[in-house]
């Protein structure tokens, strides 16, 4: 017996009834012959794991633009922080780990530099519009590995087109916002209550607020500690989603309402100060311009090493380079194409 075959058992042994099984999933888009050592979904997390998008991250903004403290939050930190928070919510729900982590790795790879505002130059400028989950979606289905995609499993690709929440609700009855596993619609929740945590962490850390500012509303049901607040929130969306029906992932009222509270208030005390907000608009207008500059010039977009894909219009293509950009690629080919260079005597 193979040892996929073995995982495979001891997933049906000891995953709850609503867990997401990886043999019966519902494949991929293109077939192909399966690892014997790896199940499904645990092939998706690896291929994701070590993915050239999954790497970028590392550079890519999260708040603070291109922070010099060794502490601050990057997209790929942020990555691991849903990832474990996510894994934790599934193991003590009996939910497929592999299948969670896989969603949580490849939730963000579509987004650009420089956060949401390199998001909403992209937004403005590409046929069509632009969104990160989209986007992120097209990573693993087209973009990586030479234009192939990864050929990821439905359900990770299903729970990654379906993650994102905006400023909307954190869960909602519409099956088509919802993912359609638990798994996914852990990897939802996850997100936010991770950023809304490590968001505001980065923020005390900087200096941009302090303890006395967060309104008492919010500390009182969330707590007053970067730890309490997230043992508060994963302990009750363990709570609130456990027992013998676990037909859905959710959160008590009173910490939905915390959270969204928390939200709001990171939006209106921390995203939008004028000391962060300032260089967000000056890196929108590296990224409009290198947009610009490469719709006029097609040959520099494949030298620079753009690709173009069958029946993609050129802003598409454009937006794909862009936003597979880290943050110091986008200065640096800023500075390349846009500023003068020093004369160099041989």
């Amino acid at each position: 017996m193979m040892i996929r075959h073995i995982l495979e058992e001891r997933e049906r042994r000891t995953l709850s009834a609503s867990a997401c099984l990886s043999a019966e999933s519902a494949g991929r888009e293109v077939d192909e012959p399966p690892c014997s050592v790896r199940t499904a979904f645990q092939h998706d997390r690896d291929r994701i794991l070590h993915c050239k998008s999954f790497r970028r991250l590392k550079h890519k903004t999260q708040v603070f633009l291109a922070p010099e403290g060794d502490h601050y939050r990057t997209r790929l930190t942020h990555t691991l922080e849903v990832s474990q928070v996510a894994r934790t919510v599934a193991r003590a729900l009996g939910l497929n780990e592999d299948l969670t982590e896989a969603i949580a790795l490849g939730h963000d790879l579509g987004h650009t530099p420089f956060g949401h505002a390199g998001e909403r130059v992209l937004d403005a400028l590409t046929p069509g519009g632009f969104h990160h989950v989209r986007q992120s979606l097209r990573v693993v289905t087209v973009l990586e590995r030479d234009g192939r995609g990864l050929n990821l499993t439905a359900e990770v690709r299903d729970g990654i087109l379906k993650h994102s929440k905006g400023r909307g609700p954190l869960t909602c009855d519409d099956p088509s916002l919802m993912a359609s596993t638990l798994e996914g619609r852990i990897v939802r929740l996850a997100d936010i209550l991770a950023y809304v945590n490590h968001d505001l962490d980065d923020a005390l850390r900087a200096g941009l607020v302090d303890d006395s500012r967060i309104p008492q509303s919010i500390v009182r049901v969330l707590g007053a500690t970067h730890a309490r607040r997230i043992d508060t929130m994963v302990r009750d969306m363990i709570k609130q989603s456990a027992g013998p029906e676990g037909k859905d992932i959710r959160l008590s009222p009173n910490v939905t309402e915390a959270v969204k509270g928390l939200r709001q208030w990171l939006h209106e005390n921390v995203y939008q100060v004028d000391s962060v907000h300032a260089d967000f608009e000056k890196a929108s207008r590296v990224l409009r311009e290198l947009f610009l500059f490469f719709i006029d010039n097609e040959e520099a977009l494949l030298a620079h090493g753009g690709r173009r894909h069958p029946g993609d219009a050129l802003g598409v293509s454009v937006a794909d380079f862009i936003a597979g950009m880290t943050d110091r690629y986008a200065m640096n080919l800023y500075h390349k194409l846009f500023l003068p260079q020093p004369w160099k005597i041989f």
